[in-house]
């Protein structure tokens, strides 16, 4: 996400601003979307602050926005003058989905500037340097508000597996400030928590490029929130994440008089790859799950989670959808990217049909959490959501599903987009509501 920042930097020589007021979400009905928006601020139960999380002028006073989000803010708020600038004023229309006009906009700047800065996309195979890629997805938690009302740890638990192929893995704990204070909030008085796999296709990503998101999801969810840096491929091929995955969950089911969360009240939840992770968790500790020894090292008998979060999340090795035929080049996340980091993570081709990889060619879901699946209208792995969710839905599973027609792949990262930030929110308090409810959630679709 350095282009975006690029391209601000060189466009917007005016005063900065921050985001104005959430959009509408597209795709989603009012009540489906927010049940609790008409809710004034503090009804509900105790971790709601009704309409208040969606209130951007209330919400900035715990947001710190970074040079380049405001700058990123300020040129994409009015994407209709920049589209006409650059010659592109038409909507873009895919599969009966018309694209968000500020992500639209985004993508013809970051399109635009490859081209200057010689990046273009092309179909070479390849990781490249891993050191630039992995930095360049560093710099796009710049881009993102930063939430100011959360308490930050940095911790290292025990791996799985034997200490001479593992290491500890470094986790960051979130708490918002006064999470667990007061009656209603959970089980007591301490808040459930979440553990987050973060995505990159199991290549890129780490504690530094989701920071924002974790803070979010802590802010708005009154979710103790533990981010995973689990290890990355190439150098940590599969099942090294999936190792670390359950590893890390397993730790805070086992520590959870020490983290201050009520007790078996531990969710997972990630985006892209990290969704993939969190489903994975979900699949290989529900009741009566045979896991292989020979594909993960976590220890038997880990309790299920009581929630999965699902933000766009990659499902399946196969490459054979409508939306990735549809949205393979061109919305961010390419069919050739998609190629690229499944050899590096799945380097033996007969790993790529076991459920810990394709969770969604599982033969069996019997137990699985209760799943709030996220997908995106212009994402290639659209159509593995959308198919993931009718799957638990034909297993019994409660699920929750949030279609948002006009985003991409990698919207919960864009919060200098106004209207991915409100939608960024929302995930957030659904995985919340998820997590703090104590009775059976109906399911959505």
């Amino acid at each position: 996400m350095t282009l975006p920042a690029k391209a601000a930097t060189r466009a917007a020589t005016v005063s900065t601003a921050k985001a104005a007021s959430a959009a509408s979400v597209a795709g989603v009905s009012r009540e489906a979307a927010a049940p609790w928006v008409g809710a004034g601020r503090g009804s509900g139960r105790g971790f709601g602050r009704g309409r208040g999380i969606y209130n951007r002028q209330l919400q900035r006073a715990n947001e710190r926005w970074p040079i380049r989000a405001q700058l990123a803010s300020w040129l994409f708020r009015r994407p209709e003058p920049l589209l006409a600038l650059l010659g592109k004023p038409a909507p873009i229309r895919a599969d009966g989905r018309v694209l968000n006009r500020s992500v639209q906009a985004l993508l013809e700047v970051m399109t635009r500037m490859a081209g200057v800065l010689g990046r273009a996309e092309t179909e070479e195979e390849g990781l490249g340097d891993l050191v630039v890629r992995r930095q360049q997805m560093q710099d796009g938690a710049r881009f993102m508000p930063i939430r100011t009302d959360i308490h930050v740890v940095d911790r290292s638990i025990p791996s799985a597996g034997d200490t001479q192929s593992s290491s500890d893995i470094p986790v960051r704990i979130y708490r918002r400030f006064g999470a667990g204070v007061g009656a209603g909030v959970g089980r007591g008085s301490r808040p459930p928590a979440i553990v987050f796999y973060h995505g990159g296709g199991w290549v890129d990503g780490d504690l530094v490029s989701h920071d924002p998101s974790c803070r979010l999801l802590a802010s708005v969810s009154g979710c103790v929130v533990i981010a995973v840096d689990y290890r990355l491929a190439p150098e940590h091929p599969f099942p090294a994440a999936v190792d670390d995955a359950l590893a890390a969950y397993a730790w805070v089911h086992a520590n959870t008089e020490e983290l201050g969360i009520a007790e078996g009240r531990v969710g997972v939840m990630g985006d892209s790859a990290g969704g993939n992770l969190a489903a994975v968790v979900a699949l290989l500790t529900r009741k009566g799950a045979a896991i292989p020894t020979s594909i993960v090292a976590a220890p038997p008998g880990i309790p299920a989670p009581i929630a999965q979060g699902l933000v766009y999340p990659s499902l399946t090795t196969r490459f054979d959808s409508e939306s990735y035929r549809l949205f393979g080049t061109g919305f961010f996340l390419t069919a050739q990217a998609m190629r690229t980091v499944r050899r590096a993570y799945l380097p033996n081709q007969d790993d790529w049909e076991l459920e810990a990889a394709s969770p969604l060619l599982a033969d069996d879901l019997d137990g699985v959490a209760p799943a709030l699946v996220v997908t995106a209208g212009f994402d290639p792995r659209r159509d593995d959501g959308d198919a993931y969710a009718a799957k638990l839905k034909r297993a019994g599973i409660e699920v929750e599903h949030r279609r948002y027609d006009d985003q991409v792949h990698g919207f919960f990262g864009m919060g200098f987009l106004d209207d991915s930030l409100a939608l960024s929110v929302e995930v957030c308090d659904a995985m919340g509501r998820m997590m703090h409810r104590d009775g059976p959630m109906r399911g959505q679709g």
